[in-house]
């Protein structure tokens, strides 16, 4: 049987998924402990810290009220593609602008105008893809809920930051954990630091490993080898709005059979506020004029 896409992308999704997933592990924190004299926490105020930090990642993952145009470079061994995307109520619309950091070629500019266009008339194309971003969020938000009981936090001291202290805590597998599904089977298998932006109270990166091979219905279904790891970053991109900055991730997936060797590295820029409401033609229409659309009022 071929690979299927959806089953790479719900593999992926358990370690993307952690950038803003993490924040129900402020619940499953019942392991808090102080690494050296270095530490500028009590294990108290470290659990305080988690716990109101990750409830924002929360909530500011499931708000829609702040769109947002950005750049978005992608890097694997084959490919370097960069993309302008633009988050609509329709989903998200992107317009392609280079090919291994060079402009697009004029056969390249014209094929990426022709799939706009179709895209343009056809909605259904733009409503298929929601429902997959939907899809996927509803994946996530499934999979949080599970994560109460993953894992066990270990505080382990401070560092200077862009705006301030970050507070630091390395996470393992609660080997009290019993996954329920496939989906959640990766968590027994992970180890990482979690840092915090102690000033914002916002995570600002992740740092994952997987520790063991992971099998999925007895390794037939799939695996994922030991030596995976994901890393993701966030920062403030202005009026206190928190976007992904950096993602990268090395694994070696196999599902039915297939062997997929994941190696992404992605950088997002150049973020900057869009009007709240606008549909996928209207993201269209700026992608190609440049044009944001936006003032301060919606960041």
């Amino acid at each position: 049987m071929p690979v299927r896409l959806n089953d790479v992308r719900r593999f992926s999704l358990l370690f993307i998924m952690l950038a803003s997933a993490t924040v129900f592990l402020a619940r499953t924190i019942c392991c808090f402990g102080q690494a050296g004299s270095e530490s500028s926490l009590s294990a108290s105020q470290a659990q305080a810290l988690v716990a109101r930090a990750l409830a924002t990642e929360l909530r500011t993952a499931q708000d829609t009220s702040h769109p947002m145009r950005y750049q978005l470079r992608k890097s694997t061994p084959r490919l370097t593609s960069t993309k302008e995307v633009l988050e609509t109520k329709d989903g998200d619309v992107a317009r392609l602008v280079s090919l291994f950091d060079k402009p697009l070629s004029e056969a390249d500019e014209q094929t990426e105008e022709a799939r706009l266009n179709t895209l343009l008339s056809d909605p259904s194309l733009q409503k298929h893809r929601k429902q997959g971003e939907e899809g996927d969020m509803a994946i996530v938000l499934r999979l949080l809920r599970m994560l109460p009981d993953a894992f066990l936090y270990t505080y382990s001291g401070s560092a200077a930051g862009p705006s301030g202290t970050i507070e630091k805590f390395n996470f393992r597998p609660n080997p009290s954990f019993n996954p329920p599904d496939f989906e959640t089977q990766a968590l027994t298998a992970m180890t990482g630091i979690l840092s915090i932006d102690a000033s914002q109270e916002r995570v600002m990166r992740l740092e994952g490993h997987l520790e063991q091979d992971t099998d999925y219905g007895l390794g037939i279904l799939g695996k994922l080898d030991k030596g995976g790891t994901i890393v993701i970053e966030q920062a403030d991109v202005g009026g206190k709005q928190w976007r992904i900055a950096h993602f990268k991730m090395q694994m070696n997936l196999r599902i039915l059979f297939k062997t997929k060797n994941i190696d992404t590295t992605e950088e997002m820029t150049q973020y900057s506020p869009v009007p709240a409401n606008i549909d996928y033609r209207q993201g269209i229409q700026m992608l190609r004029t440049g044009s944001t659309g936006a003032s301060g009022s919606n960041r």
